[in-house]
């Protein structure tokens, strides 16, 4: 049975305000998108952290980037098994369809995700460890990473650490796409991994030459 309700008064109200206003105002820029689709020049993985505001960061507008969002901004090695894979889909349409220039996995501070994969690492998350649950078997994905931050004694030093490991797990996992390998040597597309300070408005870019995250 269909268990959908109204739309809450308060979102009702924002929509009308943004349709008097903010589409009103860039009517032609809203019908051109709808007539001519979608050309995004860049794919931007985050996380679905509500704080992590993509479009903001980079003073982008509508139709400038293709954004998927998922549980601490992983992407899942290639694996062709038949099954659902909604962020490889995503990558997939955006190389392969939107062929876009640019695929830049975004990381954050503080990030949710990150911290039950280290209380699940740690043996304090056993609701993780069940096999029912969807985030714990998400994290899977970085789980391996916890060795490099162990031993990290200081818990926000180490929470940065592996959500910057999040990210460059990401960045290896695009490669293992066939699809992604190819566009990225024959220079049709550049993979990018950042990482943004939620609280101080900061941005950093991974070296992977260095294996360093230095200041945008």
């Amino acid at each position: 049975m269909n268990k959908a309700s109204p739309l809450p008064k308060n979102l009702v109200q924002r929509y009308h305000g943004w349709k008097a206003t903010g589409y009103a105002d860039n009517k032609a820029w809203y019908r051109r998108l709808a007539s001519d689709g979608q050309h995004p020049r860049a794919m931007v993985i985050s996380c679905c952290d509500s704080r992590v505001h993509v479009t903001s960061i980079f003073g982008a507008d509508s139709g400038e980037f293709f954004i998927h969002r998922n549980i601490a901004n992983l992407v899942p090695p290639y694996e062709p098994d038949g099954d659902h894979h909604g962020t490889s889909a995503a990558v997939e349409y955006a190389v392969r369809v939107l062929k876009v220039s640019n695929l830049m996995v975004l990381g954050h501070s503080n990030c949710g995700g990150i911290k039950g994969c280290i209380d699940m690492c740690e043996g304090h998350a056993p609701e993780l460890e069940a096999k029912d649950s969807f985030v714990g078997r998400w994290m899977d994905i970085l789980r391996p990473r916890f060795a490099l931050v162990a031993d990290i004694k200081d818990p926000e030093t180490q929470m940065r650490k592996l959500e910057q490991q999040a990210v460059i797990t990401s960045l290896e996992n695009l490669m293992t796409f066939p699809f992604v390998a190819e566009m990225v040597n024959a220079g049709q597309l550049t993979l990018h991994g950042l990482w943004t300070d939620i609280g101080e408005g900061s941005l950093e870019n991974y070296n992977p030459e260095t294996e360093t995250f230095t200041q945008v």
